[in-house]
Protein backbone atom coordinates (compact mmCIF):
# COMPACT_ATOMS: atom_id res chain seq x y z
CA UNK A 1 0.00 0.00 0.00
CA UNK A 2 1.35 3.46 -0.92
CA UNK A 3 1.58 6.10 1.71
CA UNK A 4 -0.25 9.34 1.08
CA UNK A 5 2.48 11.89 0.50
CA UNK A 6 1.49 15.49 0.73
CA UNK A 7 2.58 17.81 -2.03
CA UNK A 8 4.23 21.15 -1.27
CA UNK A 9 1.69 23.76 -0.21
CA UNK A 10 0.53 25.11 -3.53
CA UNK A 11 -0.91 28.33 -2.12
CA UNK A 12 2.36 29.15 -0.38
CA UNK A 13 4.33 28.46 -3.54
CA UNK A 14 2.06 30.66 -5.65
CA UNK A 15 2.21 33.44 -3.06
CA UNK A 16 6.01 33.28 -3.07
CA UNK A 17 6.10 33.42 -6.87
CA UNK A 18 3.73 36.38 -6.86
CA UNK A 19 5.90 38.16 -4.33
CA UNK A 20 8.96 37.55 -6.48
CA UNK A 21 7.20 38.89 -9.56
CA UNK A 22 6.06 42.07 -7.82
CA UNK A 23 9.47 42.50 -6.29
CA UNK A 24 11.19 42.12 -9.67
CA UNK A 25 8.89 44.51 -11.57
CA UNK A 26 10.47 47.68 -10.16
CA UNK A 27 13.91 46.31 -11.04
CA UNK A 28 12.73 45.62 -14.60
CA UNK A 29 11.16 49.08 -14.86
CA UNK A 30 14.25 50.78 -13.46
CA UNK A 31 16.56 48.78 -15.72
CA UNK A 32 14.48 49.62 -18.78
CA UNK A 33 14.33 53.31 -17.91
CA UNK A 34 18.11 53.15 -17.60
CA UNK A 35 18.32 51.51 -21.04
CA UNK A 36 16.09 54.22 -22.52
CA UNK A 37 18.50 56.79 -21.11
CA UNK A 38 21.62 54.82 -22.10
CA UNK A 39 20.55 54.61 -25.73
CA UNK A 40 19.26 58.21 -25.80
CA UNK A 41 15.65 57.15 -26.48
CA UNK A 42 14.60 59.87 -24.03
CA UNK A 43 16.00 62.52 -26.38
CA UNK A 44 12.95 61.96 -28.59
CA UNK A 45 10.44 60.12 -26.38
CA UNK A 46 8.86 61.09 -23.05
CA UNK A 47 6.35 59.24 -20.83
CA UNK A 48 3.18 61.12 -21.77
CA UNK A 49 4.17 64.06 -23.98
CA UNK A 50 4.98 64.08 -27.68
CA UNK A 51 8.34 65.72 -28.30
CA UNK A 52 10.40 64.85 -31.39
CA UNK A 53 8.76 61.44 -31.40
CA UNK A 54 5.59 60.04 -29.88
CA UNK A 55 5.27 59.52 -26.13
CA UNK A 56 5.74 56.08 -24.60
CA UNK A 57 2.01 56.22 -23.77
CA UNK A 58 1.07 56.85 -27.42
CA UNK A 59 3.39 54.12 -28.66
CA UNK A 60 1.85 51.67 -26.20
CA UNK A 61 -1.67 52.64 -27.30
CA UNK A 62 -0.83 52.27 -31.01
CA UNK A 63 0.73 48.85 -30.55
CA UNK A 64 -1.94 47.54 -28.16
CA UNK A 65 -3.20 45.44 -31.04
CA UNK A 66 -1.36 42.23 -30.37
CA UNK A 67 2.02 43.54 -31.47
CA UNK A 68 4.70 41.59 -29.63
CA UNK A 69 7.86 42.91 -28.05
CA UNK A 70 9.83 41.04 -30.72
CA UNK A 71 7.94 42.86 -33.48
CA UNK A 72 8.37 46.25 -31.84
CA UNK A 73 12.06 45.55 -31.20
CA UNK A 74 12.49 44.78 -34.92
CA UNK A 75 10.82 48.09 -35.79
CA UNK A 76 13.13 49.97 -33.42
CA UNK A 77 16.17 48.24 -34.89
CA UNK A 78 15.16 48.87 -38.52
CA UNK A 79 13.69 52.33 -37.99
CA UNK A 80 10.60 53.53 -39.78
CA UNK A 81 9.16 56.35 -41.84
CA UNK A 82 5.61 57.60 -41.94
CA UNK A 83 4.17 55.66 -38.99
CA UNK A 84 4.06 58.77 -36.80
CA UNK A 85 4.08 61.56 -39.37
CA UNK A 86 6.93 63.12 -41.30
CA UNK A 87 9.64 62.60 -38.66
CA UNK A 88 11.39 59.27 -39.29
CA UNK A 89 12.51 56.92 -36.55
CA UNK A 90 16.21 56.37 -37.26
CA UNK A 91 17.38 52.76 -37.25
CA UNK A 92 19.05 51.56 -34.07
CA UNK A 93 21.23 48.66 -35.31
CA UNK A 94 23.91 49.15 -32.65
CA UNK A 95 21.57 48.35 -29.73
CA UNK A 96 21.97 44.69 -28.73
CA UNK A 97 18.92 42.55 -29.49
CA UNK A 98 18.44 41.65 -25.82
CA UNK A 99 18.28 45.34 -24.89
CA UNK A 100 15.89 46.07 -27.78
CA UNK A 101 13.64 43.27 -26.55
CA UNK A 102 13.72 44.63 -22.99
CA UNK A 103 12.98 48.18 -24.16
CA UNK A 104 10.14 47.04 -26.41
CA UNK A 105 8.54 44.98 -23.65
CA UNK A 106 8.93 47.92 -21.26
CA UNK A 107 7.10 50.21 -23.71
CA UNK A 108 4.33 47.67 -24.31
CA UNK A 109 3.92 47.10 -20.56
CA UNK A 110 3.50 50.82 -19.91
CA UNK A 111 6.72 52.38 -18.64
CA UNK A 112 6.68 54.46 -15.54
CA UNK A 113 8.64 57.71 -15.40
Amino acid sequence: MLKNRSSPPTASLLAALGLCATTLWPVHATASQALAQKYACVACHQPATKTVGPSWKDIRAKYDDGTTATQLAATIKAGSTGKWGAMPMPPQPSIPDADLQTLAQWVLDGPRP
